[in-house]
C-alpha cells in the first residue's frame, strides 16, 4: 500500500527547492505492529509490561538479562531482541503547545559526542540483508539513543527519494528488503525500513502517517481526504519521540525531478511542538502535544521550516500565513537571538518595503504597488557565519493580498534593506544614532543627524533621489556636509527639492587605504514643494575631518555682494578667500574670519598657507556664485 509522499527540506538559499510534500495516492488502511524476532537467547533484552485493569499499560522496567546484551555477536539471526507491540503514547509523552522556545528536540542529544559513531554509521555498506547492516550498525551502538541514532544516519545518507517512483507507485515496494536493495523509496519506504531496524535492535518503534506540509504545499491550502505522508516514532529512555528520516535525507527540486542529498538534523527527535508545524498524523494521540491540535488549526498555522528553527528565530507575527493591508500597508516582524541578518522578498524584489533590523529580530512595513494577491519571501542568516552557511536561507513564506496601493509609499531605487541604524551599523562603529527611526521627516528640507564613532574610521556619505531629478554622485555628496567634534560626527543635510531621498552612508579604517565599505541608510522625506537648498560648498583634500564651516554653509553665493566668512581651522599659517580680489582672513579664538565681495566672478576660492615659509597655497573650498 503505497501512499502519496513527502520529503522536506527548505532552500540552501533562495531559489533552491522548497518543503516537498507528496500529492495524495492510495492508502492502505492496514497499521503493522513491530515484526517479533524469533526466541530469546543468552543475552537479549526483555521488556516487562505490567496491566493495571484500570489504567491503559504503562511501561515499567526494562530487564537486561546476562552481560552479551549490548552487541550481537556472528551470523546468529536469534540473538536479535524481542520488542513487543508499541505501547500507545500516555500522559508522560506528551509536551506542552505551544512551543516553549526551550530546546529544538524532545530529549537532550549531545551531538558533538554522537559525531564518532555518525561517521561509524556513514561507513557501513551492507545493502543485501536488513538483519546484517543493523548487526553491523549496532556494533558501536551502546545505548538505545545510540541504536535509533545509527540507523538513522544510515538511511538518511543512502537511501535516496525515488522521485520517478512517486509518479508511477504501481511499480513500487516499500517493503524494507526492497527498500534497502533498490537503494531508493518514498516516505512510505523509508518509514518501513526505519520501523523494521529498530524492531530488530530491540526498539520500540511505529510508522506513523498524516498529512504534512511539504512538496507541492500551498500557503493556506485545506487538507482533505487519506494521508499523504508517514514518517516514525521511537520509544527511548521512557517517552515517545518522532522522527521523519524522508525529510532528514535530503529535498526534491520545485519540479519534483532530482533529488538532492542534503542531511537535515532538525527532523531527528524533533520537539513535537515544532513537529506539529509540518506534521498532522491521522491518529491525533501521536502529536504527543497537551493540547492536541485540530486539523483547521493546522491548516492555518504559520508554516515555519527547519531553517526558521535552526537559525535560532523563535516566532513570527502575524501567525497566520495570509495578510491583508490595510491601506495599502502591511506588516510583518520575526523575533530571534541576537545576531542574525534579513532580507525579505515580494513578488521577487524588496523594493516596495522597509526592513528594520532590531536587537531581537525584525520588523518589515510592506506598501506593495499593486492590488492582488503577492508572495512575500523572507529569508535569514547568522551574522558570523561560517562561509558554508554564508547564504540567506528561506524562512517564512506569507501571501500578501493587497486591496488598495498607498502610491506615496513608493521607495527610491537606491534604498537599501535594512533601513535605519540597527546593532548591525553599531557594530560598524556608528553609535547613539540621534534618530533611531528608518525615515526622517523634514518640512524645511533640512535635517541633522548625529553619532559617536567607536572606531577611527572615515565616512562617506551620499544622498540620493529616484526618476529624472536624480542627482548627479558629485552633487549627491555636496548635499550632506559632516562636521566631526572629537568623537562625534554630524551630517547636516539639505535637500535640493521635495521628495523622497536616500542618505547612504559608507565607512572605512582611517588605516585602510582601500575602498569604502557601505554600513547603513535612512530614507528622508519633504513634501514641503517650496524646498529648493543649494549644495555645500565643494572640499578638496587639504580640508581637513575636523575643520568646520560656520559661514557661508551654502555653495552658492549671491552676486555683487559682501559676504562674511568664518571658518574653524587649525595648523595653518594664512587664510586667503580668492574672488575678483584676494581677501586674508584673520585668526580669532580659532577661527578664521573676515569678508570677500563677489562682484565680477563666477568661483570663490578658499585657500590655505600652511607653513609662514612657503610661498604656495593650497585649495580647500570652492563656492559657486550666482549668475546675474
Amino acid at each position: 500500500g503505497s501512499k502519496g509522499d513527502g520529503n522536506g527540506n527548505s532552500r540552501s538559499q533562495p531559489p533552491q527547492g522548497t518543503d516537498l510534500n507528496g500529492r495524495r495516492g492510495p492508502t492502505d488502511p492496514r497499521e503493522q505492529t513491530a515484526p517479533i524476532a524469533s526466541g530469546p537467547d543468552r543475552g537479549t533484552q526483555v521488556t516487562v509490561e505490567i496491566h493495571h485493569e484500570d489504567t491503559s499499560p504503562q511501561l515499567i522496567k526494562r530487564l537486561s538479562l546476562g552481560k552479551g546484551s549490548q552487541r550481537l555477536r556472528g551470523h546468529d539471526n536469534k540473538a536479535f531482541q524481542k520488542t513487543e507491540a508499541p505501547r500507545p503514547p500516555g500522559a508522560k509523552d506528551l509536551h506542552a503547545y505551544p512551543w516553549d522556545k526551550s530546546s529544538l528536540k524532545s530529549m537532550p542529544v549531545d551531538l558533538q559526542q554522537l559525531k564518532k559513531l555518525d561517521a561509524y554509521a556513514l561507513k557501513v555498506n551492507i545493502t543485501n540483508s536488513v538483519e546484517e547492516l543493523v548487526k553491523a550498525l549496532l556494533k558501536q551502538a551502546r545505548t538505545d539513543l545510540e541504536k535509533v541514532r545509527a540507523i538513522w544516519m544510515w538511511i538518511c545518507h543512502h537511501i535516496e527519494y525515488d522521485v520517478v517512483g512517486y509518479h508511477n507507485k504501481s511499480q513500487l515496494s516499500s517493503k524494507p528488503r526492497d527498500v534497502l536493495q533498490m537503494g531508493k523509496s518514498i516516505c512510505e519506504g523509508y518509514a518501513e525500513l526505519f520501523e523494521h531496524m529498530c524492531s530488530l535492535a530491540g526498539i520500540q518503534c511505529k510508522k506513523l502517517s498524516g498529512h504534512a506540509k511539504g512538496y507541492g504545499y500551498k500557503t493556506g491550502q485545506t487538507f482533505t481526504g487519506d494521508s499523504d505522508h508517514a514518517w516514525n516514532a521511537v520509544y527511548l529512555e521512557g517517552r515517545w519521540h518522532l522522527l521523519d528520516s524522508t525529510w532528514g535525507s535530503g529535498s526534491v527540486d520545485d519540479s519534483f525531478t532530482k533529488f538532492t542529498y542534503r542531511y537535515n538534523e532538525f527532523y531527528f527527535l524533533t520537539h513535537p511542538a515544532l513537529f506539529i508545524n509540518n506534521h498532522f498524523p491521522d491518529n491525533s494521540n501521536w502529536q504527543l502535544l497537551k493540547p492536541t491540535l485540530t486539523l483547521k488549526e493546522f491548516e492555518n498555522n504559520m508554516l515555519h521550516n527547519s531553517n526558521f528553527y535552526t537559525l535560532g528565530l523563535l516566532a513570527a507575527h502575524p501567525e497566520t500565513p495570509v495578510i491583508r493591508t490595510v491601506n495599502g500597508k502591511a506588516s510583518v516582524s520575526v523575533d530571534c537571538r541576537p545576531g542574525t541578518l534579513f532580507m525579505f522578498k515580494l513578488k521577487g524584489t524588496d523594493e516596495h518595503g522597509l526592513m528594520t533590523l532590531k536587537r531581537h529580530g525584525m520588523e518589515l512595513d510592506i506598501y506593495p504597488q499593486k492590488t492582488g494577491s503577492h508572495k512575500l519571501e523572507i529569508f535569514a542568516k547568522p551574522s558570523k557565519a561560517e562561509a558554508s552557511d554564508d547564504v540567506y536561507k528561506c524562512v517564512l513564506e506569507y501571501v500578501v493580498e493587497c486591496e488598495s496601493v498607498d502610491k506615496a509609499m513608493r521607495f527610491p531605487k537606491e534604498l537599501h534593506q535594512p533601513v535605519g541604524p540597527s546593532w548591525f551599523s553599531e557594530r560598524q562603529g556608528f553609535l547613539r544614532p540621534s534618530h533611531g527611526e528608518p525615515v526622517l521627516h523634514t518640512n524645511d528640507g533640512r535635517c541633522s543627524l548625529t553619532f559617536t564613532l567607536s572606531k577611527d574610521i572615515s565616512v562617506l556619505t551620499s544622498l540620493h533621489a529616484d526618476g529624472s531629478s536624480s542627482l548627479a554622485e558629485d552633487m549627491g555628496r555636496r548635499h550632506v556636509l559632516q562636521i566631526h567634534r572629537r568623537n562625534q560626527i554630524e551630517l547636516k543635510v539639505q535637500l535640493p527639492h521635495a521628495g523622497n531621498f536616500v542618505l547612504k552612508i559608507y565607512s572605512k579604517k582611517k588605516s585602510d587605504p582601500g575602498n569604502y565599505d557601505y554600513i547603513f541608510n535612512y530614507l528622508i522625506r519633504c513634501l514641503n514643494t517650496e524646498v529648493k537648498w543649494p549644495a555645500f560648498p565643494r572640499s578638496y583634500s587639504k580640508w581637513l575631518q575636523d575643520y568646520e564651516i560656520l559661514e557661508p554653509l551654502s555653495g552658492l553665493l549671491p552676486a555683487n555682494r559682501n559676504v562674511q566668512f568664518k571658518l574653524k581651522m587649525h595648523g595653518i599659517a594664512k587664510v586667503l578667500v580668492q574672488a575678483e580680489n584676494t581677501y586674508p582672513l584673520t585668526q580669532n579664538k580659532g577661527c578664521w574670519e573676515g569678508t570677500c565681495n563677489t562682484s565680477g566672478c563666477r568661483e570663490v576660492f578658499v585657500m590655505v598657507h600652511e607653513n609662514a615659509n612657503h610661498s604656495f597655497y593650497s585649495h580647500v573650498l570652492k563656492y559657486e556664485v550666482e549668475t546675474q
